[in-house]
């Protein structure tokens, strides 16, 4: 009932969640802020967690301190940097080579308002590593999500979006920002697309009769380090509201805990959730022939096959 779901919130020991001995989960950007929170009550309950990290020493350190907190947690890092295809390909090569399966993904890192900047591939940085990385690296997974997911338990890919992409647009024939660019404005496209991309992806799941769902979530405004490249002055009206409105990044985390292990969400793919609670996303982003064109799109961009032309 609806107690238990207030509750669940504030337990930070995972206590309602069943145990996940024998899961294999990744999580991008999972050395600090949600991602680490996520990858630590993942471990607690028993998963073997991968965290995609680029960078080796915090995320080393992410993985000791994890460590000593769960005792027994299974953790490791392994070296991803999304804003580079190759480095995306080089690591799915290195899981792979591990032989293990896969049941559960999630699409956390992620930059903000930074300055334009461009990544090694030329692409405008929030929606190159934020939407594009995440794209490639979801659909090198794929095979190994839809081979480890059975009918009862399905592997369940999560992508974390955010409240901005409520107020986004979707430039389809400027995706990197070009013409005009604001750190919001690319911001919040890059997390738009990641909602987009959910929707067609489970489409295409469904379709295939794959017993894998995608789920995105919305972490609502966090502390995090995200906001690094906020203007000085935001940052002190920041601090000084963050008691009031701000969540710590444990709770930022609640509900991508809650998308990944929950048997509420079973079998469930395609929901925008807030608070643990499915709720609607921009209307937008429900525009299917965008989907698809978007999809298309980055299909291309990334260098990979457009295997769902056959799709409707």
């Amino acid at each position: 009932g609806q107690p238990m779901a207030s509750m669940r919130a504030h337990s930070p020991d995972g206590g309602f969640f069943p145990a996940q001995n024998g899961k294999v989960a990744i999580v991008t950007g999972g050395a600090k802020g949600i991602g680490y929170q996520t990858v630590k009550h993942l471990a607690r309950l028993g998963m073997h967690v991968i965290i995609a990290g680029n960078n080796e020493s915090e995320g080393q350190e992410a993985v000791r301190k994890i460590q000593e907190e769960t005792l027994t947690g299974k953790v490791e890092f392994l070296y991803c940097d999304l804003a580079s295809m190759k480095s995306i390909r080089q690591f799915v090569q290195r899981f792979r080579a591990k032989n293990c399966p896969l049941h559960v993904l999630v699409n956390n890192a992620g930059v903000m308002l930074v300055p334009e900047r461009k990544t090694e591939d030329g692409f405008e940085e929030h929606f190159g590593l934020n939407y594009l990385g995440h794209f490639l690296l979801t659909n090198l997974l794929l095979d190994t999500l839809k081979q480890s997911g059975t009918h009862s338990h399905n592997a369940r890919i999560i992508t974390v979006s955010s409240a901005t992409h409520y107020v986004a647009k979707l430039h389809l024939n400027d995706l990197q920002s070009r013409c005009s660019y604001s750190p919001h404005g690319a911001y919040a496209q890059s997390k738009l697309a990641l909602v987009l991309f959910t929707y067609r992806l489970q489409h295409l799941l469904t379709a295939n009769g794959s017993h894998v769902t995608a789920n995105v979530v919305d972490p609502g405004v966090v502390n995090t380090d995200l906001y690094k490249h906020v203007f000085w002055v935001v940052k002190v009206a920041k601090w000084m509201t963050a008691w009031l409105f701000f969540k710590a990044p444990e709770e930022g985390a609640s509900t991508t805990i809650y998308a990944a292990v929950s048997p509420e969400m079973e079998g469930a793919g395609g929901c925008y959730l807030y608070n643990e609670e499915r709720t609607k996303s921009a209307d937008v982003a429900y525009d299917e022939g965008l989907q698809r064109r978007l999809w298309t799109e980055s299909c291309k961009m990334v260098g990979i096959s457009d295997e769902s032309r056959r799709v409707p």
